[in-house]
């Protein structure tokens, strides 16, 4: 399993089970209404766990890239909390709203209350409870706009600058349902691991949901630059970008690594592979993006040299750090430029005891000048290369693969393209022996 998949289900376990140990979903004596109690307690706090860790995400923890495999995957775990956000709120409103509306249409009958009895509480929890009312409609409203919000985000025709809109609607939503959650949640919660963990995590989501809120997220690893060069193949555009190194210092990347680039700062940051090797002799990046989306498409009109432009990173752990003596390369289309960057840091730092390589460059219409580019490099870092123009010989297998690569069993496997196309290589090779850890996919997807 994925690591962002194992982090997924492993969070949503420990919160389970450490809920399980201060409570119960089987009350007794067991009716609707009794699991109603238990199970909105039970959904709201496993709710804004999931949606505490995914503001956290938000904000592009680097500490946490080596325990997820990289930013790519923290973000599809932050998309999958997203999405379980979404279904366990939902759960959560219903349950809470639906069961008054059921009973005032006349599907359930509300039991009758037992004879009230006076208890001194303790101060904090007088007040707390003096003030579910205020928290059962704040917590109604921003549900509503979280719905909203989070449904947007996942449309990916959405235009992305308003998809990055939704993130600072969601953490003002987020804010109004830690205040919801601190009010709600069973107050003997509190003394007990559950409420231990839940009150960090709405903590850690705060402060990330501020930073958000101030535009704060990655500002440490920002880098001011100016685009020097541009070149542009049939639908893409290689843009070479100067780096100031005098206000902010970049520290440097690996073959393999993004950064998220903004050139308009109505629309924000984008991310995009690194296509070359550092040299801090140049301070240069080079950047190779194809029409792909809404604002890709518009690259060519709106980029010019001597346009200033910021960098944020560097971000990633595809990096082809094994210890295989032989690794396999699949670039399909615009998944070639991390393996442009570490063909260049290749001949830049020549080794006596390197790594047999074969790259296997998947296009469907090839593009001249940048087979030229690859072919090129390729000769220079002594990598097999192996070009395949899927509209005349169809798609690589993973036949083909194994035929064209003498010892790929004891290779690593590294993939950078389609998603679907990835997994198909990826799944094949596992079942023909390949251990998981040895399969690399660059997931290259922020929605």
């Amino acid at each position: 399993m994925n690591r962002y998949k194992t982090a997924f289900w492993g969070l949503l376990s420990i919160t389970t089970l450490l809920w399980l140990m201060a409570d119960t979903l089987l009350p007794e004596p067991l009716s609707y209404f009794s699991f109603r109690q238990v199970f909105t307690q039970y959904s709201g706090v496993l709710g804004i766990m999931v949606m505490s860790v995914a503001m956290i995400l938000a904000t592009r923890p680097v500490w946490l890239e080596p325990w997820l495999g990289g930013m790519d995957k923290a973000y599809r775990l932050h998309k999958w909390l997203g999405i379980g956000a979404l279904v366990i709120a939902t759960l959560h409103w219903w349950m809470a709203k639906g069961t008054k509306w059921m009973v005032g249409w006349g599907w359930l009958d509300r039991p009758e209350r037992g004879p009230h009895s006076e208890q001194v509480l303790p101060a904090l929890q007088e007040w707390l409870n003096s003030q579910r009312g205020l928290a059962e409609s704040i917590g109604e409203w921003a549900f509503y706009g979280v719905v909203i919000f989070i449904a947007l985000a996942l449309i990916k025709r959405f235009p992305y600058r308003l998809f990055r809109k939704t993130h600072l609607w969601i953490s003002l939503a987020y804010l109004l349902l830690v205040f919801h959650s601190l009010i709600l949640v069973k107050y003997d919660y509190w003394s007990q691991p559950i409420g231990w963990l839940t009150l960090m995590a709405m903590i850690g989501g705060s402060w990330s949901a501020v930073m958000v809120l101030a535009g704060r997220v990655g500002q440490k690893r920002k880098v001011d630059g100016t685009i020097t060069s541009l070149n542009q193949y049939q639908n893409t555009l290689e843009g070479q970008i100067t780096l100031d190194q005098e206000t902010r210092k970049w520290p440097g990347h690996t073959p393999g690594q993004f950064a998220f680039v903004t050139s308009d700062p109505a629309e924000g940051a984008h991310p995009y592979t690194i296509a070359s090797a550092w040299n801090p002799a140049d301070s240069q990046l080079t950047f190779i993006v194809k029409e792909l989306g809404d604002w890709t498409s518009q690259l060519k009109q709106r980029l010019r040299t001597g346009l200033p432009v910021q960098i944020e990173g560097p971000y990633g752990c595809f990096d082809f750090t094994d210890n295989k003596e032989q690794q396999i390369w699949i670039a399909a289309g615009i998944g070639i430029t991390p393996f442009i960057a570490r063909m260049e840091h290749l001949i830049q730092n020549k080794q006596q005891d390197r790594q047999i390589i074969d790259l296997f460059l998947c296009m469907e219409h090839p593009d001249a000048d940048l087979v030229r580019k690859v072919e090129a490099l390729a000769r220079g870092a002594d990598v097999n290369l192996h070009l395949v123009i899927s509209s005349q010989q169809g798609r690589l297998t993973p036949e083909q693969t194994r035929d064209q690569v003498p010892g790929w069993r004891e290779a690593s496997l590294w993939f950078c393209g389609p998603k679907q196309f990835g997994q198909a290589i990826r799944t094949d090779f596992h079942q023909h022996g390949i251990h998981q850890s040895a399969i690399h996919q660059e997931l290259f997807e922020m929605r």
